[in-house]
């Protein structure tokens, strides 16, 4: 059973090293974009609410798409008061009881309490947020399910990791 876990907890973070690898050019092009947006504020003495937008929305994309890639590379925020003098199997529960109990329950309560806030924005193809800005808010939105799915496939992987760490036969000598 744990070899089984393992090899799906592999296919789940190749979802989210793919994303992450992919997300990162996100930040390149923010980078470009608000460096427009100064030269031309500062420089020409214009600007366009439409270019400022476009920060928002790749800062936003940047952020939820990359949030599955984050928790792959345990780049978040942890308490380690406990969980950093854990051994393996001690921390495999931690992790196990955490998707389980806190990080699925929250991923479906997320996707639940917004389905219609995306569905409505999605019918009626939401415009700008501000006025002259990208008319496509519609877009901006859906990227809360699409967090969702991304954070629950790697709360999956980790919790599978888990499961594979705790049912896998103990070796000889070794600690785990």
């Amino acid at each position: 059973m744990w070899r089984a876990c393992e090899r799906w907890a592999d296919r789940l973070d190749g979802v989210n090293r793919w994303v992450g690898q992919a997300v990162c050019w996100l930040a390149v092009a923010m980078l470009l974009v608000q460096i427009v947006v100064v030269v031309l504020r500062y420089v020409f003495a214009t600007s366009f609410i439409w270019a400022q937008e476009t920060v928002l929305y790749l800062h936003a994309a940047l952020f939820m798409i990359g949030a599955g890639y984050t928790l792959l590379a345990d780049g978040h925020v942890r308490v380690d008061i406990v969980y950093g003098g854990l051994g393996p199997r001690g921390r495999a529960v931690v992790n196990l009881a955490g998707v389980v109990f806190l990080l699925l329950p929250t991923v479906v309560a997320l996707l639940w309490f917004t389905r219609g806030y995306v569905w409505n924005a999605w019918a009626i193809l939401e415009g700008p947020i501000s006025v002259g800005g990208i008319p496509a808010s519609f877009l901006l939105k859906t990227l809360i399910p699409v967090f969702a799915v991304l954070i629950g496939l790697q709360g999956a992987a980790l919790g599978l990791r888990a499961l594979a760490i705790l049912t896998a036969p103990p070796l000889v000598g070794a600690q785990r």
